[in-house]
């Protein structure tokens, strides 16, 4: 392990070792690459001499720097390959909360891809979604786009199918725009109806071959269908998601909820900011959130723009957008 920070404390610069040379090279990443995007985030200046960091800068930053690189030398050490995106994660865990532990979310693998690729939790919100999933029947994952509501619930959805816990995955979604009056859309019903779930089809692509996907729709096991599509059905023995959830109405969203049938689960993932629901029509999702809070077994998790695990300008974007909702209109009363 490399000597700890409170060694430290008094030093200036920070120095951290790491003795195990392979593994601090994943660490530091190519041409150190990892090592400045720390750097980079912390406005810290980190320097390496063999196995040896050495980090200068305001001794906060420079102590959730150290932070920040024992726990990731940590996950190296447990065989977690370390992507550039972590180290933005890592760095977000840890700026909020610096007694966070990355293992216990970083390693929390919910499923492993086709390309062999571990799907886990990025931030504490995440790792609560995956444990909620886990232990209720019924989860709102409910916060804005790229926080990985939907891209996890699938992941669990697969798992499940894969461990044999359910026998069919159920995705569905309001085709809002078309008010689901798809008639005078050109092209048969899958034609029509494809662009509205094109997204729910890109997430099981990236987790599934594309003929283990094709194989598995033809049979029936998995069935992706408009919302409309649920009405007057029992859902026996599915993981069910509905995505998009805010642009379902009020009636949409009491008709799916009571689809649930025997040994299934559901998951609704939405953001209440982007609805584009007729003015006069309310959002099913926005009423669910207010009426169902305190039903056992039914849980909802919450994610801000510190949850995006898109590009980094994305969390930046929401923050932006965020503030500009909070803040009153050019020439309007204080």
């Amino acid at each position: 392990m490399a000597r700890t920070m409170k060694e430290n404390l008094k030093d200036r610069p920070l120095k951290l070792t790491f003795p195990e040379i392979e593994l601090a090279r994943q660490l530091f990443g190519e041409h150190n690459v990892h090592l400045q995007r720390i750097a980079d985030a912390l406005a810290v200046r980190i320097n390496t001499r063999g196995d040896t960091v050495s980090i200068d800068g305001d001794p906060i930053a420079a102590a959730l720097a150290g932070n920040t690189l024992e726990q990731l030398y940590g996950l190296i050490q447990k065989g977690y390959p370390v992507y550039p995106n972590d180290i933005d994660y890592a760095v977000r865990v840890l700026s909020a909360d610096d007694r966070a532990q990355l293992k216990d979310i970083f390693l929390d693998t919910v499923y492993i891809t086709a390309k062999k690729r571990a799907i886990t939790p990025k931030s504490p919100t995440q790792k609560a979604y995956i444990d909620a999933m886990r232990r209720c029947d019924i989860v709102f994952g409910i916060g804005p786009a790229g926080t990985g509501k939907t891209y996890l619930a699938m992941a669990m959805a697969v798992a499940a199918l894969q461990k044999g816990t359910v026998s069919r995955i159920i995705l569905t979604r309001p085709a809002v725009e078309a008010g689901e009056a798809l008639g005078f859309l050109p092209g048969d019903l899958t034609e029509k109806v494809d662009p509205y779930l094109r997204p729910l089809y890109d997430a099981l692509h990236d987790m599934m071959r594309f003929e283990k996907v094709s194989s598995l729709m033809q049979r029936g096991v998995i069935e992706v269908a408009p919302i409309a599509f649920m009405r007057g059905r029992t859902l026996n023995d599915a993981f069910i998601i509905l995505d998009e959830a805010q642009n379902t109405t009020s009636e949409q969203m009491k008709m799916f909820l009571t689809r649930l049938g025997y040994n299934s689960q559901a998951v609704v993932t939405g953001d209440i900011t982007q609805i584009d629901l007729p003015a006069a029509k309310s959002s099913g999702l926005i009423e669910a959130s207010q009426i169902l809070q305190k039903i056992n077994d039914i849980e909802f998790i919450f994610f801000s723009h510190t949850d995006v695990v898109r590009h980094r300008l994305v969390q930046d974007i929401i923050r932006a957008y965020e503030q500009k909702e909070k803040s009153p209109a050019p020439g309007s009363a204080m």
